[in-house]
């Protein structure tokens, strides 16, 4: 534990960004439809998010590079900070639409400094605690801090601020901590047409469920506020089925591991499928139903990408794992800035449960292009895979930090 001690700092951190990141998502949405603003506009917003998200992948490093990490995370949580009280200041779509973009942008670069530092900090020894400690930061951060919404209630001023003083606490245990600013990490190296050719299929799953799970991560909340959900059951609704994403992509990760990983993944499509489609026509606006629906939707919803990256790196080369996940991670942002937007639009036309019914489209068409890549490419040997490994969709440097030796061992974690 002793060398995992200094990494602590980052660690908190990194808990006290995620908690606010998932907390701004959630409360853009509950108080925008509250301000009157059309589901589409709130679509937009997740896809200027995801926008901005995309490019603070690309940059951020020639921004570490410039400045080095401590300066550069400075920087991005000043600028997310002053735009969650623009937010409350500025009541406009145009402005929340910039600051969701420049919010995005900055997040990316936040996440991929904390993820580089933490992987130039870490041992190999020490990388699976590491990794374990992050991933339940994550849920606990995220999940957790949607409740501070209910406490301090969606309309005043009161949540903004407290957005922004987590934020910037983040710079607290980052300034303080006792390790010395590292060496930059190399640009991340994006060859998406190699990736491709490695896996195609991988690269499509990766970009549905940047299509799927961004529409429900920016429009559940409106879902939710739209079939007479209180904002307590909203955040609720929201939480239940991040969680059991993180509870459930364990053991279909282990069976992916046994069976052929296509099988895995064709099986969770149709599991999710169902469960969007039992939102959509069971659910109706009864609380207990929409948790216990939505839990399931998220079982097989969340760890659609952790599965597409594992057949992805089955196919690629022992020294290609941070460059397929890095793309990959690309790739599922492309259909994240696509999702938000269409689902919106399907939901002010159509009603809330089409948000359901849009993922439902997106999942049908993803399950004929497994059967498709089945039946055209034979299964990697069971000798070939490499193990499992539940991926976060932080920052494309998460695969470094994911990895288990110093090379590019796919069968990290």
């Amino acid at each position: 534990m002793s060398s995992v001690r200094p990494l602590i700092p980052l660690l908190i951190a990194a808990g006290i960004l995620l908690g606010g990141n998932g907390l701004q998502g959630t409360l853009i949405a509950l108080r925008g439809a509250s301000e009157g603003f059309s589901s589409s506009t709130i679509g937009f917003m997740g896809t200027a998010y995801f926008a901005g998200f995309l490019l603070g992948c690309v940059f951020i490093t020639r921004i570490m590079k410039a400045v080095g990490h401590v300066r550069s995370f400075s920087a991005l949580a000043a600028i997310a900070s002053a735009g969650t009280l623009l937010l409350v200041l500025v009541i406009d779509p145009v402005m929340w639409s910039a600051v969701r973009f420049a919010s995005g942008f900055c997040f990316a670069g936040l996440f991929t400094i904390m993820e580089s530092w933490l992987n130039s900090g870490v041992s190999n020894h020490d990388r699976a605690r590491v990794l374990a400690l992050y991933r339940i930061i994550d849920i606990g951060s995220v999940t957790g801090a949607q409740f501070l919404i209910p406490v301090f209630g969606a309309d005043g001023f009161a949540i903004f601020a407290i957005m922004s003083i987590m934020i910037t606490l983040s710079l607290v245990p980052v300034s303080l901590g006792d390790r010395s600013n590292p060496t930059p990490p190399e640009s991340v190296k994006l060859d998406l047409a190699r990736v491709w050719r490695i896996s195609p299929l991988g690269c499509i799953g990766c970009i549905a469920v940047g299509v799927t799970n961004s529409s429900f991560r920016t429009l559940s909340p409106v879902y939710a506020e739209q079939i007479g959900m209180n904002v307590t059951n909203v955040v609720t609704f929201v939480s239940v089925g991040i969680i059991g994403g993180a509870i459930i992509q364990y053991p279909l990760g282990y069976l992916s591991d046994i069976w052929d990983r296509r099988m895995v993944l064709l099986l969770t499509a149709i599991g999710a499928l169902a469960s969007a489609l039992a939102l959509v026509f069971f659910a109706g606006s009864d609380a207990l139903t929409n948790f216990a629906s939505v839990f399931v939707f998220g079982s097989f919803a969340m760890p659609l990408f952790s599965l597409s990256a594992a057949h992805a790196n089955d196919r690629a080369g022992k020294d290609e794992f941070v460059l397929v996940n890095a793309a990959l991670m690309l790739f599922y942002s492309f259909g994240a800035i696509g999702g938000p937007i269409s689902a919106s639009w399907m939901m002010q036309n159509f009603g809330p449960h089409s948000l359901f019914i849009f993922s439902a489209l997106v999942y049908s068409a993803l399950i004929f292009i497994i059967l498709y890549r089945m039946l055209v490419r034979s299964a990697v040997p069971a000798s070939k895979r490499g193990r499992f490994i539940a991926l976060l969709r932080t920052s494309p440097i998460f695969a470094r930090l994911a990895r288990r030796n110093g090379g590019g061992d796919k069968s990290a974690d």
